[in-house]
């Protein structure tokens, strides 16, 4: 067993854009922003695996509900992964689905101080359930992944359920200039310099069938009168990562739709409560300096349904400066973001954090 823990402190100023002038209404806070502990290693044989990652932060443990018993959502992994055959993996508990690149990084390996809008809109995050995992080459340098997910299709955490239908998710992997070193494909930055381009591309179509959450298995409860509105809702994922001596590249495409997004009570009155569908688009790049110092910059856009969802097309610009001192286990980073929204006040925002991992 290898038992780890990491924290990442954050400090955030956030104002306005508007008539008061540039970052007028300012808004200053500190927190924990995560606070982990993971113990991860083999049962029995180096093929049978397993992962537990707790939360211990306010923000981690947040979101209980009456499908989660009100208690805190401490676990967010708890997972066995068995090596059953070949280059076959048989997963089954609570853990990230297979979804967007962005999401899958673990938020200790990101480039900037956090994830994008895309994610924060569109992500399908961590579920209860069954995945298999398996991975074969093409040629010398061509890899090809596959992942298919079964699961509950409401989020970590609950215990009484199941409220709706079932989540189903497939995902391709394709690496055709070889894999990355270090795991880099799921890591932010060129950490490594890689010496040879390393190229990755995936897709995901994900499926959750009588969803019951306004974004799928997130978000907030859909609740009518006779009870929890379902309907079907639909995402997929487009994504690349290249890394080449130091500069690295990654993008994303989401896009989110529903059979019916808007619910409904009995009497065909509507709750105020619908499905956040739209797409998204997210560029972000960066380069590390042999000094261990990245200059990064990521473009953002956000285009959900206006007329069901209420919400105004956004797109951000973020700039961001990191040190490395000991990789991604012991960073400072910064960034500075300007969010505009149409019809609406625009944003500034500034965070600087701390991230340890021991």
């Amino acid at each position: 067993m290898k038992i780890g823990a990491r924290m990442q402190l954050l400090a955030i100023s956030e104002g306005q854009d508007d008539s008061d002038g540039f970052f007028s209404n300012n808004e200053t806070n500190f927190l924990v922003r995560r606070a982990r502990l993971k113990f991860d290693g083999y049962a029995y044989s180096p093929k049978l695996r397993y992962k537990i990652e707790l939360g211990l932060s306010n923000r981690d443990m947040s979101g209980g509900s009456e499908y989660t018993r009100n208690t805190p959502r401490y676990i967010m992994d708890a997972v066995i992964m068995w090596n059953f055959y070949e280059n076959f993996e048989l997963w089954f508990g609570q853990t990230k689905l297979p979804g967007n690149i962005e999401r899958v990084i673990s938020s200790g390996n990101l480039q900037q101080v956090d994830r994008s809008l895309v994610n924060s809109r569109f992500n399908i995050d961590r579920d209860m359930g069954v995945q298999l995992r398996h991975h074969f080459n093409v040629s010398d340098t061509f890899v090809i992944r596959e992942k298919l997910a079964f699961s509950q299709g409401e989020g970590r955490n609950v215990t009484d359920g199941n409220e709706g239908g079932f989540q189903y998710t497939g995902r391709v992997e394709l690496l055709p200039l070889g894999e990355f070193k270090s795991d880099g494909d799921y890591s932010g930055a060129d950490l490594v310099r890689e010496p040879t381009p390393k190229l990755f591309l995936a897709f995901t179509y994900d499926s959750n069938v009588d969803a019951v959450r306004t974004r799928s298995n997130l978000g907030s409860y859909m609740i009518t009168d006779t009870g929890l509105y379902a309907t079907t809702t639909n995402t997929i994922f487009a994504d690349l990562m290249f890394k080449y001596r130091g500069f690295s590249l990654m993008g994303e495409y989401s896009k989110r739709d529903a059979a019916d997004p808007i619910a409904k009570n009995s009497d065909g009155s509507e709750t105020g409560n619908v499905v956040w569908i739209g797409d998204g688009i997210n560029l972000q790049g960066g380069y590390l300096f042999p000094n261990n110092w990245e200059l990064s910059g990521r473009f953002t856009q956000i285009e959900l349904d206006e007329a069901i969802t209420g919400r105004s097309p956004e797109t951000q610009y973020t700039f961001g400066v990191s040190k490395y001192i000991v990789g991604h286990k012991l960073k400072v980073q910064s960034d500075l973001s300007y969010l505009s929204i149409e019809n609406g006040d625009n944003e500034v925002m500034f965070r600087l954090q701390v991230d340890m991992h021991f």
